[in-house]
């Protein structure tokens, strides 16, 4: 039963990662690449509960603390990007 929750979740991983090679737009990108970060913090637990070791969910939370925080900088820097590009768009067109 754990190896096929393994498997699921690799597969959602592999598929998280199609979506952000495929994305039309760079939120669909950014949303595969937490969906795919937030896969790894799960198989992390599943893979210390199988080994039987503690350690690997102080792991897995320390994981998704990285995950959430460059995300979220990664849209920070993004929403203020596109005003300066919007901008630049507008001198263009005078």
């Amino acid at each position: 039963m754990l190896l096929a929750s393994i498997l699921a979740i690799f597969i959602i991983m592999f598929l998280a990662l199609l979506r952000a090679y495929i994305g039309p737009s760079l939120y669909d990108r950014i949303l595969a690449a937490n969906l795919f970060g937030t896969k790894t913090v799960l198989l992390i637990a599943v893979l210390g509960f199988l080994s039987g070791h503690s350690y690997f969910l102080d792991i897995a939370m320390l994981y998704a603390l990285l995950n959430f925080v460059s995300i979220v900088g990664v849209l920070r820097f993004v929403e203020y990007q596109q005003p300066a590009q919007e901008q630049e768009r507008d001198r263009e067109k005078r």
